[in-house]
C-alpha cells in the first residue's frame, strides 16, 4: 500500500473518529468550555512546548521547560520570562537556544517533568534524552543523577514526583526502545517497556517498581502519601501503585479514558487533573488494535504520522484535560472553544483558583483565572 493512500485513509479514519465521538464526559460531570476571553495566552521566549509546569518553595514562578533544553521561570510582576537553568551546559545552549527542531532534542536536552523538592531547594527535571537530573540552589545547570535502572538505560525519561517528607523521587522511563522524537512508534508498536521507579537522594540509588508498561507517562502522589497514580499514554489507563497499608507494592487500574493522557497534578478541590494529548474514539480504538494497521501506521515518514495526528487534534472541540476523583470518575471536563487551538495539552497545574495549563508542542501557556 502507497504512503500516499495510507495517509488519505487514516485522514478519513481520523476525521470520522472525531465526527462521530461523543465530548468525553461521565453523567456526573461538568464541562467548562473556556472561550477567548477567559484565558491568558502567554507567549514564550523563542521556544515552544512548556509540558510541565511547577512553583518553587517561595511560591514564585511558574517554572517550565521547553523545546531547546532552558528551564523558564516566569516573573509575574514584570510579566517576562527569565532563563533560571538548562539541562545543556553554557556552550551547546547557545547553539541551541531557540531551537523547535525536535531532531535537535537528543543535542539539546528536552526537559519534561519537573519538580522542586521544597526542604531543599532542589529542582528536579526528567530530560528525555539525559535522565533523571538535577539543578540545585544558586545552580543554573542541571547536572545528571540517573541514567539507568537494573543496567538498562533510560530512553524516554518522562514524569517526575517528589515525596516531601522523605525527598524520595518518582520517576518515569516511557520506554527503553524509542525516544521522546519517536513518540508515536512507541504508540504504534505496541511497545510495553516503561518503567514507574524511585530515586533516593541520599543514596543515590534508583529502584524499579513496575516495568512492563505501555508509554508511562505522567506520575503523582496521593495527598496521604500512601500511593502513586500514573498514566499510560498509549492504553489511556490511569492505574494506582499502592505504597503503603495491605495492597503495597500491588497495581490496579482505575479508569479507562477517552483520550490520551499526559501529566498528572492535584487538585486542591480534591482528585486530579489529567492533561489529554489527543481525543480516542471508539473507532480509534478499534483501528488501532489491528496489528497489521499499526504497522503500516510505523512505516510511514515521521511528517506524514504528524500530519494524520494534527487532523486528530484540530478537527471539533476536543476537551483538553478531566479531573477525576481518587477512584477515577470524572467530576470535570475542559475544554478550548479559543481561536488559539488548546491542543496537545499536556499537564494542566491548579493553585489559587487558576489553571495554569501546559502542551508538548504550542509556543505558549494558558492561564484561566476563576
Amino acid at each position: 500500500m502507497g504512503s500516499k493512500v495510507l495517509v488519505v485513509i487514516v485522514a478519513a479514519v481520523a476525521t470520522a473518529a472525531i465526527v462521530f465521538s461523543p465530548i468525553l464526559k461521565d453523567d456526573n460531570s461538568t464541562v467548562i468550555a473556556l472561550k477567548d476571553e477567559d484565558v491568558e495566552f502567554i507567549p514564550l521566549d523563542g521556544a515552544v512546548g512548556p509540558e510541565s509546569i511547577t512553583f518553587d518553595p517561595k511560591g514564585d514562578g511558574p517554572y517550565t521547560g521547553v523545546s531547546d533544553g532552558r528551564i523558564l521561570k516566569w516573573e509575574e510582576k514584570e510579566h517576562t520570562w527569565i532563563e533560571f537553568a538548562s539541562t545543556s551546559p553554557p556552550e551547546l545552549l547557545e547553539k541551541c537556544r531557540g531551537s523547535k527542531d525536535p531532531s535537535r532534542e537528543h543535542e539539546c536536552g528536552r526537559p519534561l517533568g519537573l519538580k522542586f523538592n521544597k526542604k531543599t531547594g532542589d529542582l528536579y527535571i526528567a530530560d528525555a534524552y539525559r535522565g533523571l537530573m538535577v539543578v540545585h540552589p544558586g545552580e543554573n545547570v542541571a547536572k545528571v543523577v540517573a541514567v539507568e535502572a537494573g543496567g538498562v538505560p533510560f530512553r524516554f525519561t518522562n514524569g517526575v514526583e517528589i515525596d516531601q517528607t522523605s525527598g524520595i523521587v518518582y520517576f518515569t522511563d516511557s520506554s527503553s526502545q524509542y525516544h521522546r522524537r519517536d513518540f508515536m512508534s512507541t504508540i504504534l508498536s505496541g511497545d510495553r517497556t516503561g518503567r514507574l521507579m524511585k530515586y533516593n537522594p541520599k543514596t543515590n540509588q534508583v529502584e524499579i517498581l513496575l516495568d512492563n508498561l505501555s508509554f508511562l507517562n505522567g506520575v503523582m502522589l496521593s495527598q496521604d502519601g500512601s500511593y502513586l497514580i500514573f498514566a499510560e499514554t498509549s492504553t489511556c489507563k490511569i492505574s494506582r501503585y499502592w505504597l503503603q497499608g495491605p495492597k503495597a507494592e500491588t497495581a490496579e487500574v482505575i479508569t479507562e479514558l477517552s483520550g490520551f493522557p499526559d501529566n498528572i497534578k492535584r487538585s486542591p478541590r480534591g482528585g486530579f487533573w489529567i492533561g489529554l494529548h489527543l481525543r480516542r474514539s471508539i473507532l480509534t480504538k478499534w483501528a488501532l488494535s489491528f496489528l497489521w494497521i499499526r504497522e503500516q501506521l510505523i512505516k510511514l515518514p515521521l511528517d506524514q504520522v504528524r500530519a494524520a495526528t494534527t487532523i486528530l487534534s484540530s478537527i471539533g472541540r476536543p476537551a483538553f484535560a478531566v479531573r477525576v476523583t481518587e477512584d477515577g470518575d470524572i467530576v470535570e471536563v475542559s475544554r478550548g472553544d479559543t481561536k488559539k487551538k488548546l491542543r496537545h495539552i499536556s499537564e494542566v497545574f491548579e493553585r489559587n483558583a487558576t489553571l495554569w495549563v501546559g502542551s508538548v508542542g504550542l509556543p505558549f501557556l494558558a492561564v484561566h483565572r476563576f
